[in-house]
């Protein structure tokens, strides 16, 4: 897998998810208003990376699982995940990684917030 871009077109279905490139951090965050949910880049090998918040247990299940599976590239280790693009993780876990991380960010936000927010697709 050497493109990005399904990540993109992924992440961007879900309800109020958008896209945006950091040109500051040259990664393309994926975000929910605010709050980011993912963030595509490469790490300082220069390989494509994806960077995904999980609930802590399930990122240790998965770093067991996948070698190409890792703690948060220049972020928190506990709850952030990054997955090496090039590497085998298959894309179906690829999207179930992306679909957790985008309702644990949704469900950070207020019942208000969360319904404004998933009334938008």
């Amino acid at each position: 897998m050497n493109s990005a871009d399904w990540i993109e077109a992924y992440a961007a279905e879900k309800p109020g998810a958008f896209c945006e490139y950091k040109p500051e951090w040259e990664v393309i965050r994926l975000m929910i208003r605010d709050k980011m949910f993912g963030m595509v880049g490469h790490d300082k090998e220069g390989r494509s990376i994806l960077t995904l918040k999980l609930a802590p247990n399930n990122g240790i299940v998965l770093r067991n699982l996948y070698s190409d599976i890792g703690p948060g590239y220049y972020m928190n280790k506990t709850h952030w995940n990054s997955v090496d693009l090039n590497g085998s993780v298959p894309k179906e876990v690829i999207q179930e990684m992306i679909d957790e991380s985008y309702e644990l960010i949704l469900n950070a936000f207020s019942k208000k917030a969360r319904l404004e927010i998933t009334a938008t697709k």
